[in-house]
């Protein structure tokens, strides 16, 4: 049993959708999107709210035994409304002390998906993920999910980056499975840079332009070839597109319903990286999105 007090899936036990929550309007929001998300897939929600009390001014923490009671009575009442909009879904609430960044990577270990909120900047500036979340994406050996307070979690297909050049299973694994609990369709993009000198001046030809994308798109047929056998009822789309993959895909996300794209798992002295595309997307896509570890 971690702290967290969740049992590993390894043991044989079901998973859960795992949420943090501290009271701010983005965790309520990322709160009701992981009940749905529960709802769908079957399985029990936790809601975790984390106390760091050698964090001051820290997003999760709460100081003091007051600020704690007012946030586990917060932690309750949100349990309570969504227990009423979900009544079937079996739901815990758990406030624990120590660190944001290990009890919720912990309980991501025997988790289906561990989703956390962000905080709007603007229609120009995007989106904010603080630090507990990016090392929480970064550390979590399942999928976690950035979701925004307004978003709508019920419509609109996945869109899903694909870097053809990669191994890509645990992203085409996560996507099929989503679209059928969802009904929906997905829309695979692999986006690519034209080579160096390519797209300027005199250099430019759009015969290369036109060959790079018969290949790319090719290939992206090939690696969704098998998987869609085995989901026949999914509804796909896939394009190969020119430009950089993390633009293309918060313009070609704008109506989904979610934004999936993927991570390399991978040790750093100097932190946590989870790649340019994964960082840009989750911090200008409008939609949902959820960020999948790669091995």
């Amino acid at each position: 049993m971690t702290r967290t007090g969740f049992p590993s899936k390894a043991g044989g036990m079901i998973g859960s959708v795992v949420a943090g929550f501290d009271g701010s309007p983005q965790s309520s929001g990322a709160a009701y999107w992981a009940a749905r998300e529960a709802s769908l897939r079957a399985v029990p929600l936790r809601l975790i709210h984390v106390q760091e009390p050698s964090a001051p001014g820290h997003v999760f923490r709460a100081p003091g035994s007051r600020s704690r009671r007012s946030a586990q009575r917060l932690l309750a009442q949100t349990a309570d409304e969504l227990r009423r909009t979900f009544p079937a879904l079996d739901i815990s609430i758990h406030s624990v002390e120590g660190s944001p960044i290990d009890v919720l990577s912990e309980s991501a270990a025997g988790s289906d998906l561990v989703v956390l909120g962000s905080r709007a900047l603007g229609p120009v500036m995007g989106f904010v993920l603080g630090s507990v979340s990016m090392a929480v994406i970064g550390a979590s050996n399942c999928p976690v999910v950035s979701v925004r307070a307004e978003s709508d979690a019920s419509s609109g297909d996945l869109v899903v980056g694909v870097d053809v050049r990669q191994r890509c299973e645990a992203l085409l694994r996560f996507a099929f499975d989503e679209a059928e609990q969802r009904g929906c369709g997905i829309r695979f993009l692999s986006a690519w840079a034209l080579p160096p000198l390519v797209g300027y001046g005199a250099a430019y030809d759009p015969r290369v332009h036109a060959q790079l994308e018969m290949s790319t798109k090719a290939t992206l047929d090939d690696v969704l070839r098998p998987w869609k056998k085995r989901h026949p009822d999914v509804r796909t789309t896939a394009q190969a597109t020119v430009g950089h993959a993390a633009t293309q895909l918060v313009a070609s996300g704008r109506e989904a319903g979610l934004t999936v794209v993927g991570r390399r798992v991978r040790d750093s002295s100097l932190g946590t990286h989870i790649g340019p595309v994964a960082h840009a997307v989750l911090h200008h896509a409008r939609t949902p999105v959820v960020v999948v570890p790669l091995t």
